[in-house]
């Protein structure tokens, strides 16, 4: 699956789990944010994975 665009909306708790997953697209500031340099092409996978177990849903992509 191709992934053009990813964003956080509000509501994340910081927990860690998506820079953990994909540390090239995400960081953790007082809540996650996608990086402003981050490197979609090659982390679709793991960014699909860190949507998908973000426990409150907050990372979207298309």
């Amino acid at each position: 699956m191709s992934v053009k665009k990813v964003w956080i909306v509000d509501g994340c708790t910081s927990c860690g789990l998506c820079e953990s997953t994909a540390p090239d697209v995400f960081e953790i500031d007082d809540v996650s944010k996608v990086k402003a340099n981050a490197q979609i092409e090659g982390n679709e996978d793991l960014i699909i994975e860190a949507a998908e177990s973000c426990p409150v849903e907050v990372i979207k992509y298309e």
